[in-house]
């Protein structure tokens, strides 16, 4: 047989040992590779589920610092407003005690010392006031405003056009821009 396998041609002879014996080197190998793309596909799949969790968490965290931000930002507007709140609150409880010190600075005595120090008060009333930002409503020889004037009378006058302050009942005061108490006036017809 060895002499036939001389004489056969050369691709005959490759064709023999390409017989069965081989063929299930070639099995194995085709199902090792049919694994490995099962495989490849499987951890494709898990990249894409990982990336697709990373993109979720990513836009979580975005909207938490995007509502941390607000919230912040709301609470520092808050504690401002409440702070103004706070003061406006205080400063109408002190106004009827610069009413009255006013008053008794305007008040005839004899007393001058009293006097004096009365005047000394309210200035100093007036100057803790100013540094913190209450201003007096300008209001006597003006122009009627509803938004910072508030009219209790109307009387008739020569001397003074209509819609005019002719008398100041009570002082109006703004708190940085804020009125929050309107001055009490009486108008000319």
């Amino acid at each position: 047989m060895a002499k036939d396998k001389e004489k056969q041609p050369l691709e005959e002879q490759e064709q023999e040992q390409n017989t069965p014996e081989t063929e299930p080197q070639q099995e194995e190998q085709q199902e090792v590779t049919i694994d490995m793309n099962a495989i490849l596909e499987g951890l494709k799949a898990q990249a894409e589920a990982a990336e697709k969790k990373a993109e979720e968490t990513k836009e979580t965290l975005l909207r938490t610092a995007a509502e941390y931000d607000n919230f912040r930002k709301r609470s520092a507007r808050e504690q401002a407003a409440s702070y103004s709140s706070g003061m406006a609150f205080a400063i109408e409880k002190l106004l009827p005690v610069l009413d009255t010190l006013d008053m008794a600075a305007n008040a005839a005595t004899e007393d001058e010392n009293y006097k004096k120090g009365v005047v000394m008060t309210l200035d100093k009333c007036a100057e803790v006031f100013k540094s913190m930002g209450v201003e007096e409503i300008p209001a006597l020889g003006l122009p009627f405003d509803p938004s910072v004037h508030s009219a209790v009378m109307q009387q008739p006058s020569e001397e003074a056009e209509s819609g005019t302050i002719l008398q100041v009942f009570q002082k109006g005061y703004r708190l940085n821009g804020k009125v929050i108490r309107c001055a009490t006036v009486i108008v000319a017809e």
